[in-house]
Formats: C-alpha cells, sequence, structure tokens
C-alpha cells in the first residue's frame, strides 16, 4: 500500500494557484504515493468557542463540523503539504480559522509529531505575501510537523504559479525534501538558530524576536552579515515533544487559575457590564 499525501488549500479557488501547486509537487513525487486534497474555504469550521473542551476527558471539540476530519485526515497521512494565498497581506482566513481550534491538536500529539510537511504562500505581486510565508510556516510547526521547507511562490492568475520555471524548480525542491528529510530547504538569508525561521521583529533594546517561535536575542553585524543570537523563551510551543506535553498541562492548569481567582476577576468584570450596543446578525432576523 503506497504512502499518503495530504494537500491542504486555504484558497477558495478550484485549480487555482493553490490547489495546483499542490499537484506538481505531488507530481514530481514520483510513484508509490497517494494525493488527497482538502480546500478548507470549502468546509463548515466553526471558530473556537475557548470553552477548553478538548483539552480535558475525551479531549474532543464539542461542535459538530468539519474540523475533526480535516485533523484525522493529517494524522493520517504520511506527509503534507500547505499552500495559502496572500490576501491582503496574509494568509486566507480559512488557514487561521483551522488553526485557531488548535487546542484538539494536543490530543493527537503522538500522530502528528515529526510528519514530514512543506508549506507555500502564492502572492500575485512580487514583493507584496506580507505574512504569508510566516503563516504558512506555522501551520506546519503548530501542527507539530517537520517543516522540511518553505517558499513564496508568484502568481496572480489562475495557472499562472506553473508558467515560471523558478516556480517549477521550488516544487521540486519540495518535493524532494518530503522524500528525503537531508534535502530540507534551507532559507538563503539570516535564520533564527533556534528554528530556522527567517520573520523577525527588531525590539528596541538591541534584540530581535524570531515571529515563527518567539525565541528571543541580540543581533549584529558579523562579517558582513546579520547574524541572530536567539534562545527559547520560558513557555516555547513546538520545538520539542516536551515542550508540547509541558504547554497542554499549562493550558490545563488555567481552569483552577480561573476559580482561584474567579471573585477577583469578577469584580474587574462588573463594572463593564452592559456597556456599548452591538451588532447583530441578519440571520438572526429572518
Amino acid at each position: 500500500m503506497g504512502k499518503t499525501l495530504l494537500g491542504i488549500s486555504a484558497s477558495p479557488r478550484k485549480l487555482g494557484n493553490c490547489e495546483l501547486f499542490i499537484k506538481d509537487i505531488f507530481r514530481r513525487m514520483g510513484g508509490g504515493w497517494e494525493l488527497r486534497m482538502v480546500r478548507l474555504p470549502e468546509l463548515d469550521i466553526k471558530p473556537c468557542r475557548a470553552c477548553y473542551q478538548c483539552l480535558f476527558d475525551q479531549m474532543k471539540c464539542p461542535q459538530e463540523d468539519d474540523f475533526l476530519p480535516v485533523l484525522n485526515a493529517l494524522a493520517e497521512a504520511d506527509a503534507y503539504v500547505v499552500v495559502a494565498p496572500v490576501y491582503l497581506l496574509s494568509a486566507n482566513s480559512s488557514l487561521k480559522g483551522f488553526m485557531d481550534r488548535g487546542l484538539q491538536f494536543y490530543a493527537f500529539v503522538d500522530r502528528l509529531w515529526g510528519k514530514p510537511g512543506v508549506a507555500v504562500a502564492i502572492a500575485g505581486i512580487d514583493g507584496m505575501e506580507g505574512s504569508g510565508k510566516r503563516d504558512v510556516e506555522s501551520f506546519v510547526k503548530l501542527t507539530m510537523g517537520d517543516l522540511r521547507g518553505s517558499a513564496v511562490v508568484y502568481g496572480a492568475l489562475p495557472g499562472e504559479s506553473l508558467l515560471s520555471l523558478a516556480n517549477g524548480e521550488i516544487a521540486e525542491r519540495l518535493a524532494r525534501a518530503i522524500l528525503d528529510p537531508d534535502m530540507r530547504l534551507k532559507p538563503a538569508g539570516p535564520v533564527c538558530p533556534v528554528c530556522g525561521g527567517d520573520t523577525f521583529r527588531f525590539l528596541p533594546d538591541g534584540r530581535a524576536r524570531c515571529m515563527l517561535c518567539s525565541s528571543s536575542g541580540p543581533w549584529q553585524w558579523e562579517n558582513g552579515s546579520l547574524t541572530f543570537h536567539m534562545a527559547p523563551g520560558d513557555h516555547p510551543l513546538f520545538l520539542s515533544r516536551a515542550d508540547v506535553n509541558r504547554h497542554a498541562e499549562w493550558l490545563r492548569g488555567m481552569k483552577e487559575r480561573f476559580l482561584e481567582r474567579r471573585q477577583e476577576l469578577k469584580a474587574v468584570v462588573k463594572p463593564y457590564l452592559g456597556m456599548g450596543t452591538f451588532l447583530e446578525s441578519q440571520k438572526s432576523k429572518v
């Protein structure tokens, strides 16, 4: 029986650049693989209710929608590709909507940890990818995968991403990275020494923060190039399985912390009750 590659598209376009790029990567992987596809915008994935039920007892979200089938497909796959279009300088909201339900991931640690994954952001204008690359990288990292490579691809018209020889080389390299960990892609520029991310926020005290793993540390010019000296923070989310389990326990402890401080918190909230008017859903008026 062959292995399964799960292609996750965050684009509402059928046979648009995202779907086509996933299929081009798959085509370059050779035989022995089956492709399964997910179009996130077509699915009913409800917003997280912040109820924390997925962290306790059966560790299952009480909402009945399409989130769990996608998560099960991800857990069952041997590798995955996530591709998202850039909308207004960030990844399509369907990607974030899925990630917002991520507390459920902690029930799947054994089935998700270390799974090979690659990530692609597709932007219509050169240099206008915004946070898109970081967004798709976060998807792989926070679903506990082994991020083998990521890239930004440019193409606005459906199919345009496949016309470029450079984009074809990217697809080829990502396919190889899925198949062989020694072929993983490394960013060309400065990277975070902790997680390999290449998106940073420069802080006013001479430090920088990696926007992928949140590690921080000083930066400096060394031999004509920018170098970062990051160190993991006190609360890393995905650098090791121990980090994952530690964060899950911290989240579970929120329940006890809330109960201990409930009266104090209620006193803070009380003066704000009834303040303001809210826009109502038009559906409720039908």
